[in-house]
């Protein structure tokens, strides 16, 4: 494994994002307004809600919300309705997520489906789902409703489009951005755009580049998930392959197939798609990959990517929000 590979790594590994100081106050309400909606005379519905706010992740979302919120205008009553709903949809997302990866746990806990089975998982999700739908509803943010709506069924395609080419093992990078632009980045523009339109301010403009940032930002977001599954964790045998063994046609494998011949190629994708994918076969598979610069080629589309966001960030006007929205863009960026 080449040094600079496991430079970046490490790195990648050691890296933790931390909300700007001066939003904590704001995450808090969201929080606030997570438990006080999610109150259920279902107990088990209570004791999941419980678990499933404690094992949140680090906010990032509600972050977008109000960042672009505060680039165009004033962070008002809508704008915390706003980062409700996107949480409130991608914990969601990620409870489905989990049943159809069936995977046992999520940030080192263990997942919904693990503790309470499939059935369960699936249906919590539903619960959250229409949560979010009536919340909107009876808050009259119809247009939020649309933006958050349109997203989820991007999501839902990307997934979809995602687990049809894992079965034969044929894509393109053309067809890798769709699923990525539509699985991952559609929550960042739905999140962007909601806390945009939450001031009543923005313009058609403001709206247009806000979106172009969160979609840049959302595809670098997946090429870094895309290269932490050849963490030196899963180098030594720590942590699974999991993208290689659920057969994602992630960047880097990608590029591999693209650097190989016809013949390495096929051989590649055989060792793949073979039911024997334990350590050993997928640690050659994981070595091919960075031996062909995969991991590489990833790092500089990451690096194209958020340098593009950066640059579209400087033509708002330089204020916190807009200085939270690049510290997020840097810590994605290698």
């Amino acid at each position: 494994m080449c040094i600079f590979v496991e430079f970046v790594l490490q790195n990648c590994m050691s890296k933790k994002f931390s909300i700007p100081s001066f939003l904590k106050p704001e995450i808090a309400q969201v929080e606030a307004l997570f438990h006080k909606e999610l109150r259920s005379s279902s107990k088990l519905l209570t004791i999941i809600t419980r678990y499933v706010i404690k094992t949140k992740g680090k906010q990032l979302r509600p972050l977008l919300v109000f960042s672009a919120a505060g680039m165009v205008g004033k962070i008002g009553k809508s704008t915390y309705s706003a980062a409700y709903m996107i949480e409130l949809m991608h914990t969601a997302t990620l409870v489905h997520d989990d049943v159809v990866d069936d995977a046992a746990k999520r940030r080192g806990f263990f997942s919904i489906n693990a503790l309470w089975k499939n059935k369960i998982a699936v249906l919590v999700g539903d619960y959250f789902l229409s949560k979010g739908l009536l919340y909107a509803i009876d808050n009259n943010e119809i247009e939020m409703l649309r933006i958050i709506s349109h997203a989820v069924r991007q999501m839902s395609e990307g997934e979809l489009l995602q687990l049809e080419k894992a079965r034969n093992l044929s894509s393109t990078e053309e067809i890798y951005y769709e699923i990525i632009r539509k699985k991952t980045a559609s929550l960042f523009v739905a999140a962007m755009q909601s806390g945009a339109i939450s001031t009543g301010t923005c313009s058609d403009e403001q709206r247009s580049t806000l979106t172009k940032i969160a979609e840049l930002l959302g595809i670098a977001f997946q090429i870094k998930d895309d290269i932490l599954d050849f963490s030196t964790q899963a180098l030594t045998g720590k942590t699974a392959w999991n993208d290689l063994k659920e057969k994602k046609m992630t960047l880097p494998l990608l590029y591999t197939l693209q650097q190989l011949d016809a013949t390495q190629a096929k051989q590649l994708r055989k060792a793949l798609s073979s039911h024997k994918n334990k350590h050993e076969n997928l640690k050659k598979i994981a070595e091919t990959i960075i031996q062909t610069g995969g991991i590489q080629y990833s790092i500089q589309k990451l690096n194209e990517l958020c340098d593009k966001a950066l640059d579209l960030c400087k033509t708002f006007p330089a204020n916190q929000y807009n200085a939270a929205l690049g510290e997020l863009i840097e810590f994605v960026k290698k």
